[in-house]
């Protein structure tokens, strides 16, 4: 990725994690973070992932809502960058947190947590 897209990137991500939390009306648009976004290389077209916090349901829920919501955030962009042509939303989940907690989980049942204050010959510190 070029530094130019780089940098747009990462300012239409600031700008719609802004306009998502002051602007956006929408109830069913729930606890989201927006965690990256992907421009193409002709500025054309940006995949804005998503994070949302709670149920599988919540999270198709701010999904269309996102999607519904799009044409508004796109003219807004507009307002706010300094492009030619505004880039093309698609909002898409990011689900590495949830995958992070399910790794997390599965290790713990199969290494169990060390006892705090106990060496290896059962003797307190």
């Amino acid at each position: 990725m070029s530094r130019r897209t780089e940098q747009v990137a990462e300012e239409i991500r600031r700008i719609l994690g802004d306009l998502l939390v002051r602007e956006v009306r929408d109830p069913r648009i729930g606890m989201l973070t927006v965690t990256g976004v992907d421009v193409s290389p002709d500025l054309k077209h940006a995949r804005v992932h998503v994070s949302v916090l709670g149920s599988e349901y919540d999270e198709r829920l701010s999904m269309t809502a996102l999607r519904k919501a799009s044409g508004f955030l796109r003219t807004e962009l507009g307002r706010r960058m300094a492009l030619r042509h505004v880039p093309e939303l698609r909002f898409q989940p990011d689900r590495s947190v949830q995958h992070a907690v399910h790794i997390s989980k599965l290790l713990d049942e199969v290494i169990p947590p060390e006892q705090d204050g106990d060496n290896e010959e059962g003797e307190q510190r």
